[in-house]
């Protein structure tokens, strides 16, 4: 109605349809009508009409999607969230179209599966989470170099051959072909236990309590050796889980003696650890799939993998972790991965939900992922688009063929697009 209402302003002061629309992009950003719609308008007004209200529309009003309606399905979803939408359409005798748009346009809701997560979390661990991440985010804002003098650590396997995730066995395919098929398979038996510790500055070095103790006098000759800064000014922090080799009394005894700090880790919390949530991970992801013969044959693929891992990777790390502190705060301690909490919801946490829009949001947080540091639009220089040709689809069509998995990235490089 607003637009309307300006729309209505420019015809009377005889402003052209062009230069009104773009005083709405202007204006509006986003939320602005699309061209057709302020032509439309701007023809409606000058043919003399004066009302900026819709007109009453024939037919019959809507009595599935009213307020009481849509209060009736959110109390029945509320009390058992797997009911399905035939059913509440059921219950309040409606059609299942005017359900299933209450669920979804509504209420915002969307059927997704149950999430495996290491533990499901009492009322006291969330709140030893959210003080934890409390604590360090205070931390860091007392002492910005706080990170840079973090070594962090932990264990894991790799084994001989690891079965491929979910995604890794995506692949394109036309609308008539089959879906691709793969069999059941399962981990080796042989694998190796990897010992790892890095800080921002990347690799340090490449589980019973005398194995771990010995892990933690080879990890301080490394840091005397590597980082001669941290050893110099003794200011070194060391942070693993909480594994039972890690706190024992062996090893605690050894890290008081020699007045080692540590750095606060929750129990329970994969996603509070950077081995957990980057480093294996980023290391294991490219080996799956992978056959390896020897015991050897494993370490020498795992270091070849980790060296791989850039400085930025490890810098960026660290950042995320900042993030990783925050999510679990606003998450009331409880796990937080592939819930949407980032960066929308800390805006709408400062600003309100009515100023915030999502897709400024989210193109603005690509474009600073891509290094983009200023905060103004950039200045927009008008092309045709060459790349949608019979040529290109050909090209891109005769890629895909030729390996049904090759990812978008590629394409791109292989196309120049």
């Amino acid at each position: 109605m607003d637009q309307r209402t300006c729309i209505k302003f420019c015809v009377k002061n005889e402003i052209k349809c062009a230069d009104a629309f773009r005083m709405l992009t202007v204006a509006y950003g986003e939320a602005t009508l699309d061209r057709s719609n302020v032509y439309r308008c701007y023809k409606m007004f000058s043919e003399g009409r004066e009302d900026v209200n819709d007109e009453e529309r024939a037919g019959r009003p809507s009595t599935s999607t009213t307020d009481e309606k849509i209060n009736e399905v959110e109390k029945i979803i509320l009390a058992n969230r797997r009911i399905t939408v035939r059913e509440v359409a059921e219950d309040l005798n409606i059609s299942i179209g005017s359900c299933y748009s209450i669920f979804i346009n509504d209420l915002g809701m969307r059927w997704v599966a149950a999430k495996f997560v290491p533990k499901l979390l009492n009322c006291d661990q969330k709140h030893h989470r959210m003080n934890i991440a409390n604590e360090m985010l205070d931390s860091v804002r007392d002492d910005p170099n706080l990170l840079q003098r973090v070594i962090t650590g932990d264990e894991a396997w790799v084994y001989g051959y690891d079965v491929e995730t979910k995604a890794q066995s995506s692949q394109w395919k036309l609308p008539h072909e089959p879906r691709p098929k793969k069999a059941r398979q399962v981990r080796s038996n042989m694998k190796v236990l990897l010992t790892v510790f890095f800080d921002c500055r990347g690799m340090g070095r490449t589980v019973n309590k005398e194995y771990c103790l010995q892990v933690m006098r080879n990890l301080r000759e490394a840091i005397r050796q590597k980082r001669p800064d941290l050893w110099k000014n003794k200011n070194w922090l060391l942070h693993h889980d909480n594994a039972p080799a890690h706190t024992s009394l062996l090893v605690r005894d050894f890290l008081a003696k020699n007045n080692t700090l540590m750095m606060p880790q929750p129990q329970y919390s994969p996603d509070l650890a950077p081995c957990d949530f980057f480093l294996f991970p980023k290391l294991k992801r490219p080996m799956k799939k992978r056959r390896y013969a020897t015991l050897d044959k494993i370490k020498t693929a795992s270091k070849e993998e980790l060296k791989k891992i850039l400085k930025n990777d490890f810098l960026k790390c660290f950042e995320d972790w900042k993030n990783c502190w925050h999510k679990c705060i606003i998450s009331h301690g409880d796990y937080f991965e592939g819930d949407k909490i980032e960066t929308l919801d800390l805006l709408k946490m400062a600003f309100g939900n009515e100023n915030v829009n999502k897709p400024t949001t989210f193109r603005w947080l690509s474009r600073f992922k891509n290094a983009m540091e200023s905060v103004k639009d950039e200045k927009r220089v008008g092309r045709p688009i060459m790349h949608r040709n019979p040529e290109k689809v050909s090209q891109i069509s005769n890629l895909i063929k030729e390996n049904p998995r090759i990812g978008l990235r590629d394409i791109e490089e292989e196309t120049g697009i």
